[in-house]
């Protein structure tokens, strides 16, 4: 059998097809392989033998004695059973408790007279020694004869001193049960293909594969796991840095246009017209993305930024001076709300340089086109003729951008906003319109630890502006408990009051729209739990919130409302009153999140806070504070104070720092969901690296990955690490590596 076919065997095969079905159901294991890289969650310590006389309190222990007696006691009225058992070896007693259903199996395996082996952590009860529920091996009956005793001998050392796995388990697959099962396949590992190639695996003193699964597995001592755990977390970070460095290396031989800014152009004419100076952040990033502009292969950039520090001048700047090189730029925003107040603000920031060829227009201006799919027949088809004659010099859009009918003049520059909506089919779509490949810059206001970006976009160059402009107002924020303090709740409209009179305006943010067919869903997913009366009832919704606000506490003031699912040019005509400061208090829901930009907007009240993320909670208050006024955030829950939801808003409302927010956001989510699978429903590739805890061995591992894609593109010369890559790189996990 070939070294990588006795991993791919099926499970059904080896281990017959009652427990492989569970393990493919419950467990998404399928193969040999995928149980051998199913390591244990934690290790028992069975303790070394201990004579009864000795037993130390609070430690595992492991005996070999006798059963003094044995007996089944009731307890609450009859309904409880217990077994207590006595164990004598000469030198003390020790009882054992055994509770529930499963008391008849040691009472018929450990009957008075017979030895066994003994292990559990040690207890007192009623001033007695006990093990609750000990693990056991049962030695048969005392006897004096030798062969007898060499078997005893044998057994102990079989079982004393051993550190037991506890594996990831599920119902129906006790750890014991996948313990058993894992035995079974773990000869076959002596056959695992091994990615690290030899002079990296040597210079970094690694074990190799098969004896790092050995040790982790079946591990002798807790040296043995913890050097199996670093050479399994290696495996893990290099194949998925060589996956990421081959793709920076394929981008980097696309051959592109060099587009650099011209003097006296478009880009002079605005900067001449900034009433500020960028700050030194913008001037920094800036130079990155102008000098990959000016290179002969496509530039493939990650600008990420807190909210408000400027990204979108940083990226208008850059549209600009492929615009004087004579390409044109393309800004896809992932709604139209997005889109069309990207396109407000850039041509409100260009002035008459955004009407080019126009009456009034100035002489080295532009277009500057809005593509939507909502948009009206005949606006739609000038855009697209703007586009196609190169007329217009940017265009802002949504994913009509991708359309095919949408075609370029010559497409130089792609800015991806929030790039964590949009996958790898749509940014290559759009890629794939310019007559060579355009440059990419990917914008994220979600601050995202470094760790991340060189797992998550280890495509990309990473720029980060972490200062704010001058001029920008702190933000106060503070956590509203409604249910323990309604009190609160009644200050916090009271404060929306002392705003508006102040001529500023409001959001009041819901996690729901609240019209029918939202409300089906909202039925249809709520399931009451138990323990929580705030998690009974479906979210709080605008429409509902509205007419509450303005029938109660907000009476008087202009309220209007604002949710995905109403028609565009309604939404526009919203958003442009709210900006045009005749809306005093927006209800919305997220369709705020990102890009809205009210510099006279100073509060924001956020209802049933604890249904959003941590990134979604500081996005959303970004919207407040953007003017000379201070901003104020309210986060509204009904959580108790108890809860780990209360904590996470409790960190929302101790710091402005998105990127500590981002780091305390992953450190609460499962691993998984940071590599976007979660979304997918496929099990996160990796299993032993943690992004946030491993990231000496994740730049380690990208340095060694580069220089190994370097020599060896192709990887022709190891073909354990191809089967690794291909592992890894089912087709849903291609995709993942865009996705971040």
């Amino acid at each position: 059998m070939d070294r990588v076919s006795a991993l791919d065997e099926s499970l059904k095969k080896t281990l017959g097809p009652a427990t492989a079905k569970v393990m493919a159901e419950h467990l998404d294991l399928h193969t040999v392989g995928d149980l051998l890289h199913h390591y244990p969650r934690r290790y028992e310590e069975r303790g070394q033998l201990t004579k009864l006389a000795d037993l130390p309190l609070d430690e595992d222990v492991t005996v070999v004695a006798q059963v003094a007696d044995s007996r089944i006691l009731t307890f609450n009225h009859g309904r409880g059973r217990r077994l207590e058992i006595t164990l004598t070896d000469g030198s003390g007693r020790l009882q054992l408790v055994f509770f529930g259903k499963g008391i008849h199996k040691p009472h018929n395996e450990l009957p008075p007279g017979s030895r066994g082996m003994f292990a559990g952590k040690v207890s007192v009860f009623n001033r007695k020694l006990q093990l609750a529920h000990p693990t056991y091996v049962p030695l048969g009956r005392a006897s004096g004869d030798e062969e007898s005793t060499e078997d005893t001998a044998q057994a102990v050392d079989a079982f004393a001193g051993k550190l037991i796995p506890i594996y990831p388990a599920c119902k129906g697959l006790e750890s014991w049960k996948i313990t058993k099962a894992v035995d079974a396949v773990l000869p076959r590992a002596a056959e695992a293909a091994d990615p690290l190639p030899p002079a990296l695996r040597e210079g970094r003193g690694f074990s190799s594969l098969p004896e790092a699964l050995l040790k982790v597995h079946r591990p002798e001592s807790r040296a043995d796991i913890e050097s199996a755990r670093q050479r399994l977390k290696w495996d893990e970070a290099f194949v998925l840095q060589i996956a990421l460095a081959r793709r920076r290396y394929a981008d980097a031989q696309l051959p592109a246009v060099a587009r650099r800014p011209v003097p006296d152009g478009l880009l002079d004419a605005f900067d001449a017209d900034l009433p500020f100076t960028l700050t030194d952040g913008q001037q920094k990033v800036t130079g990155e993305i102008f000098a990959d502009l000016a290179t002969e292969h496509p530039m493939h950039r990650l600008l990420q930024g807190e909210v408000g520090s400027g990204k979108t001048l940083v990226a208008l700047r850059a549209m600009l001076a492929v615009v004087d090189a004579g390409g044109q730029a393309a800004m896809l925003a992932p709604t139209e709300v997005l889109a069309q107040q990207h396109h407000r603000s850039i041509t409100d920031m260009m002035g008459e340089l955004a009407q080019g060829g126009m009456l009034g227009g100035a002489e080295q201006g532009t277009k500057v086109v809005l593509l939507t799919g909502s948009m009206g027949m005949a606006a739609r088809r000038q855009a697209l003729l703007d586009l196609v004659t190169g007329e217009a010099g940017i265009v802002i859009g949504t994913h009509a951008l991708i359309e095919d009918k949408v075609r370029f003049h010559d497409l130089g520059l792609v800015v991806v906003d929030e790039q964590h909506r949009f996958g790898v089919e749509q940014r290559d779509a759009l890629r794939s319109k310019g007559k060579q490949p355009p440059h990419l810059l990917v914008m994220t206001a979600t601050p995202i630890p470094r760790t991340v970006a060189m797992t998550v976009f280890g495509d990309l160059e990473t720029s980060v502006l972490d200062q704010l402009p001058a001029g920008r107002s702190p933000i106060a924020s503070h956590v509203v408990p409604a249910q323990d303090k309604p009190h609160f709740l009644a200050r916090a409209w009271e404060r929306v009051r002392e705003e508006v009179g102040k001529g500023h305006q409001a959001y009041v943010v819901c996690p729901r729209i609240g019209d029918d067919e939202d409300d089906d869903k909202a039925k249809r997913k709520s399931k009451p739990s138990k323990e929580d009366e705030a998690e009974k009832r479906p979210p709080l919704a605008v429409v509902e919130v509205a007419g509450q606000l303005t029938k109660g506490p907000l009476q008087g003031l202009r309220v209007e409302i604002l949710h995905g699912r109403m028609q565009p040019d309604d939404k526009d005509a919203v958003m442009r009153r709210f900006t045009a400061g005749e809306v005093d208090v927006l209800v919305a829901t997220t369709v705020i999140e990102v890009g809205v930009n009210v510099p006279n907007a100073t509060a924001m009240v956020i209802m049933d806070a604890d249904r959003f993320g941590v990134s979604q909670l500081h996005q959303l208050r970004g919207r407040v504070g953007r003017g000379s006024a201070p901003g104020l955030c309210l986060l509204v829950t009904d959580m108790p104070e108890a809860s780990p939801a209360r904590a996470r808003l409790g960190a929302v409302a101790a710091t402005l720092d998105g990127f500590e927010l981002s780091r305390i956001d992953l450190e609460q989510r499962r691993e998984g969901d940071v590599l976007g699978q979660a979304q997918s429903g496929v099990r996160s590739s990796l299993r032993m690296l943690a992004v946030i805890e491993d990231e000496e061995i994740i730049a380690a591992a990208r340095e060694e990955a580069a220089a190994v894609v370097a020599e060896d593109p192709e990887l022709t010369g190891s073909p354990e690490l191809r089967t690794a890559l291909d592992a890894l790189l089912d087709t849903e996990r291609e995709q993942y590596l865009d996705k971040g």
